[in-house]
């Protein structure tokens, strides 16, 4: 079964953790994630600025680690991540900023690979309001 998930919370919200935590179980249980889709807070896991507190767990590095170990898609709402300052390459070239704040393996895009995932997936799941 291929699974489609958006997580809309950030990295504070229980949320967060409970997507990873299901979306490692979709793997585990031998089914497929066509795209990962972060939305409004969720943007802020794509973010390499964020520092937590050693005795906390630091979920965008878990996030990233995921996405990474089983070469998943992972897309970053491009609205929702400029309104928040996350920024890859292209885009703090664009908005003419002195730093990019994200990369590989996030990709800035737009809603409508939310919508392509839809198509592709049998199942589609959000985490967060």
């Amino acid at each position: 079964m291929k699974f489609a998930i958006a997580l809309l919370a950030g990295p504070q919200d229980p949320a967060a953790r409970s997507a990873l935590m299901f979306a490692e179980a979709v793997l585990a249980g031998g089914h497929q994630i066509s795209r990962l889709f972060f939305y409004r807070d969720a943007v802020h896991l794509a973010s390499t600025l964020g520092v937590q507190p050693q005795d906390e767990c630091d979920l965008a590095r878990r996030w990233k680690a995921f996405i990474n170990d089983n070469g998943l898609d992972a897309v970053v709402c491009i609205a929702a991540a400029l309104r928040r300052g996350i920024l890859d390459a292209a885009e703090a070239d664009r908005w003419e900023r002195p730093v990019a704040n994200t990369g590989e393996p996030w990709v800035l895009s737009g809603l409508g690979q939310w919508v392509d995932a839809l198509q592709t997936a049998d199942r589609a799941v959000t985490f967060g309001t």
